[in-house]
């Protein structure tokens, strides 16, 4: 029998051309997107049960966020208008059309909501753009994994399945943290349930993301992407750690809390950049387009094969 071939790239070139995408911009839009839509999320809960302070500063927090995020996407697309042009059509079936529309509606509604809790005046206006932003905030932090997902990079297409709950999970741990560092430790006892949730969400996800990808795992847990993700895990885990013992009453209550929600950011921003260098790591490595291809179709021939014989029994 002829002994099965190895496989070979043409002169090492990769298959599939990786983007082209600045891993500070776009790794960054990433995080900040999260960090924004879900700081409204916790925002509009701190609002509605009388946490005022933490309301305000998780709604102004998210509004510095999400302005940064966009200026990371407009830096990365080169011109301003480039982004307005998105904006010309809707196009359901393109994450990036409606991501564009989620930001264009998320960002007027995150900055009301930021200026009628920090003025106090309007404070109908103010209730009605909390929600709004809340709405649209929760698909902000997450269209940006359909976004990834979408692409021919195998890191990214083969968990889309997980990848948003991994970026949910990861933008709840940001904002969370957030509300740690920023509010009075008092009005903190939801967002340190919500740190708890998140990191078990972030290791989870992430564990079924590794499971899923099979070979192309390898980009997750090896070389820049490895070192990134392992770090992420360890921050996360630390920042869930120290939130709830900053539940404690005490002195040391209020320095924990804010190391706990600076490990918590730290964490889901690691997490962000970590999935981005295993993206492109995939991208730029054949191996990992050709042979997970070459897996499907052997299972699809032996399943076959097998349907064959059943059949002719």
């Amino acid at each position: 029998m002829v002994p099965r071939a190895e496989f070979r790239s043409y002169y090492g070139r990769p298959v599939i051309k990786a983007p082209s995408w600045s891993a500070r911009d776009i790794a960054g839009y990433f995080f900040l997107g999260g960090l924004a839509g879900a700081g409204s999320a916790l925002a509009a809960g701190a609002h509605l049960t009388g946490r005022t302070t933490t309301a305000t500063a998780l709604k102004l927090s998210s509004t510095g966020a999400i302005g940064l995020s966009v200026a990371a996407l407009v830096h990365d697309l080169g011109r301003p208008e480039r982004f307005t042009h998105m904006l010309r059509v809707f196009k359901p079936t393109s994450p990036m059309s409606v991501g564009s529309w989620l930001l264009g509606l998320y960002g007027p509604a995150a900055g009301l909501a930021a200026v009628t809790a920090a003025s106090g005046r309007f404070p109908r206006t103010g209730a009605a753009t909390t929600a709004a932003a809340a709405l649209t905030g929760s698909a902000v932090a997450t269209y940006t994994a359909v976004l990834a997902a979408d692409t021919a990079v195998p890191a990214w297409h083969d968990a889309h399945r997980e990848l948003p709950y991994l970026f949910a999970a990861s933008a709840t741990a940001a904002a969370s943290g957030m509300a740690l560092v920023l509010g009075p430790v008092r009005e903190t006892g939801p967002a340190r349930c919500a740190a708890v949730l998140a990191a078990a969400g972030d290791l989870a996800a992430s564990a079924a993301a590794e499971r899923r990808l099979g070979l192309v795992a390898e980009t997750w847990r090896g070389g820049r992407a490895g070192t990134l993700l392992r770090t992420a895990r360890i921050l996360t885990v630390a920042g869930a750690v120290g939130a709830l013992v900053s539940a404690r009453p005490g002195r040391a209550a209020r320095p924990l809390a804010a190391l706990g929600g600076c490990a918590l950011l730290a964490g889901s921003a690691c997490t962000r950049f970590g999935v981005f260098a295993a993206g492109i790591a995939s991208a730029e490595d054949p191996r990992y387009t050709v042979l997970p291809q070459r897996e499907r179709l052997d299972a699809e021939a032996v399943a076959r094969e097998r349907e064959g014989h059943d059949t002719a029994r």
